[in-house]
C-alpha cells in the first residue's frame, strides 16, 4: 500500500514517475549536448581556415589574384612659379591619358593541384590587348614652361609580376618596344611593367594605335580596370563553375558543362574618373570599377556543413520528444543514460559529415552519415521501445528530419522559409498527438 510507503520510497516514487521531473532532466541533457555540438562548428571551421591556408600557400608559390591596370600613358610636364622676392620655383606634374579604345580577349586555362585532401585551382591564360591613345588633350597654361613628350611612358598594372610567362613586346603604332619591370606611378599602381615610349610631339591630334599580349599564371581570380573610353573584355575558359564579381557583371555570358564565356562593355561614363588629368591620384577611384571572374574551390561543403550544425539542437529536441512521448504513451522507463546515448548518437553525425565530405561529394557523404547514424539509433531504439510501432514511428521521424535538413541545405535562398514551415509543422504535428493528453493527472505507468 503507497500509506506503508517510508518518505525515501515516496522520493524514490516521486522520481521515478514525475512527468516535470523527467521533462527538466531532457531540456538539461539538451543543453549540455550543446557543448559537443560547438566543438563540433569549432572542427568545422578549423578545417574550413586549413583549407584556406593551404589555397593561399599554393597561390603564392604559383601566382596569387591577378588584376590588369592598364596601359596609363603618362607625359612630365614643366611648371614655373614665381613666389616672393621674384624667385622662380619649377614643378614638374604628370599628365595622365587613357585610352580611346581598350579592347581585351582573354582565354583562361585552370589546373587544379593536389596539397594532401585539399584541392586548389590555379590558372595560365593569354590575354590580348589592344587600343588607341588620341594625344589631343588641353593642358592648364598657366605657369607651364615645358611638355617633355621625349620622356614619355607608359605603365600597365600587373598584381603579382611571378606570374608573367613570356617576354612581353609592346607593339606602338609600327614600332616594338621593350618593357621593363616596375612601375613609374609607385602612388597609383604599386606593381607593374613600365615602357619608354619614343618622343610623341609628332603625334599630336593622331590616333596611335597599341597592342600587346600577356601571357600570366595566377589563382582564384582575374580582374581587369576599364581605362578606355570604350572598354570591352571577353573571357573564356574551360571552368564551368565561374562567380563573376567585381562592379561590372558581364552584358552576356554562357556557362555550361564545357566552361564559360563573357563579355563586357564598359564606357567612360560608367566610371568615376576622367579619360585624362594632371597630377592625381586616382587609385581608388580604379579600384572601384574593377570587373573581373573568381575561379577558386568553392567551400560550400563547409559551408553546408555548418549550416547543418545550426540544425543540432532541433534534431536532438524531435529525437528526445520521440522518446518522451514514447515513455508518456507506452509506459517504457527510458533511463537518462539512454537520451545521452542517442544525444552523442545524433552530435556523432556531423563529424562524420565533414569528415566524409572531404574525400568525396557532399551528398554521397550526407547519405552516409546519415544512414550511419539513423541505424544505430534504431537499433539502439527497438531494443528499448520493445514495440515495431513506435519504431516505426522513430523512423519516419529520423527520416523526415534528415530530408527536411537535406533540402534546406540544397536550397540557400529559401533557407528561412523552409526552416518555418518545417518547424510550423513538427509543432502542428506534436499538437495534434498530444492533444488529449491529460498533463495535469498524468503519472508515467511502472512497467
Amino acid at each position: 500500500m503507497n500509506d506503508s510507503q517510508s518518505p525515501l520510497d515516496k522520493v524514490n516514487s516521486w522520481i521515478k514517475n514525475s512527468v516535470g521531473l523527467k521533462l527538466g532532466t531532457i531540456t538539461i541533457l539538451m543543453l549540455l549536448l550543446l557543448i559537443p555540438a560547438s566543438m563540433i562548428k569549432s572542427i568545422i571551421s578549423e578545417r574550413e581556415m586549413l583549407n584556406q591556408s593551404v589555397l593561399n600557400e599554393v597561390s603564392q608559390k604559383w601566382a596569387g589574384k591577378q588584376q590588369i591596370n592598364g596601359p596609363i600613358l603618362t607625359i612630365p610636364l614643366i611648371y614655373e612659379y614665381e613666389i616672393e622676392d621674384g624667385k622662380i620655383i619649377t614643378k614638374t606634374k604628370y599628365l595622365y591619358l587613357l585610352p580611346e579604345q581598350l579592347a581585351i580577349t582573354g582565354k583562361i586555362e585552370p589546373e587544379k593541384l593536389k596539397r594532401g585532401i585539399y584541392e586548389v585551382v590555379v590558372y595560365k591564360s593569354i590575354l590580348d590587348f589592344c587600343g588607341q591613345f588620341k594625344l589631343n588633350t588641353k593642358i592648364d597654361q598657366d605657369g607651364l614652361k615645358e611638355i617633355k613628350y621625349g620622356e614619355a611612358f607608359l605603365t600597365v598594372g600587373i598584381s603579382d609580376l611571378r606570374g608573367i610567362i613570356d617576354q612581353i613586346t609592346l607593339n606602338w603604332g609600327n614600332q616594338k618596344l621593350d618593357v621593363q619591370p616596375g612601375s613609374k606611378l609607385n602612388d597609383m599602381i604599386s606593381s607593374g611593367i613600365s615602357i619608354d615610349l619614343p618622343d610623341v610631339s609628332n603625334q599630336i591630334n593622331t590616333n596611335i594605335d597599341f597592342s600587346f599580349q600577356l601571357n600570366l599564371q595566377g589563382s582564384q581570380n582575374l580582374s581587369f580596370i576599364p581605362l578606355g573610353s570604350t572598354t570591352n573584355v571577353n573571357l573564356s575558359s574551360t571552368w564551368n563553375s565561374p562567380s563573376f564579381n567585381g562592379n561590372f557583371l558581364p552584358d552576356n555570358r554562357e556557362v555550361s558543362d564545357e566552361g564559360f564565356s563573357a563579355d563586357w562593355k564598359i564606357l567612360q561614363l560608367n566610371r568615376n574618373y576622367p579619360q585624362t588629368w594632371v597630377d592625381k591620384n586616382m587609385r581608388n577611384e580604379m579600384q572601384y570599377s574593377a570587373l573581373g571572374v573568381d575561379l577558386i574551390m568553392p567551400l560550400d561543403d563547409y559551408q553546408k556543413s555548418m549550416r547543418s550544425s545550426k540544425y543540432a539542437v532541433m534534431t536532438i529536441a524531435l529525437i528526445f520528444l520521440v522518446f518522451f512521448l514514447v515513455e508518456i504513451l507506452n509506459g517504457r522507463k527510458i533511463h537518462p543514460f539512454q537520451y545521452t546515448l542517442v544525444g552523442l548518437a545524433l552530435c556523432l553525425f556531423y563529424i562524420l559529415l565533414i569528415s566524409i565530405s572531404e574525400h568525396s561529394n557532399f551528398n554521397i557523404a550526407y547519405l552516409i552519415s546519415a544512414g550511419i547514424t539513423s541505424l544505430m539509433i534504431l537499433i539502439y531504439a527497438k531494443s528499448v521501445f520493445k514495440s515495431g510501432k513506435f519504431t516505426g514511428v522513430l523512423t519516419a521521424t529520423i527520416l523526415g528530419i534528415y530530408g527536411f535538413l537535406f533540402v534546406t541545405l540544397q536550397l540557400a535562398d529559401y533557407a528561412l522559409l523552409m526552416g518555418s514551415t518545417g518547424l510550423a509543422l513538427i509543432l502542428g504535428v506534436t499538437m495534434y498527438f498530444t492533444r488529449n493528453i491529460n498533463w495535469y493527472k498524468l503519472n508515467m505507468k511502472t512497467e
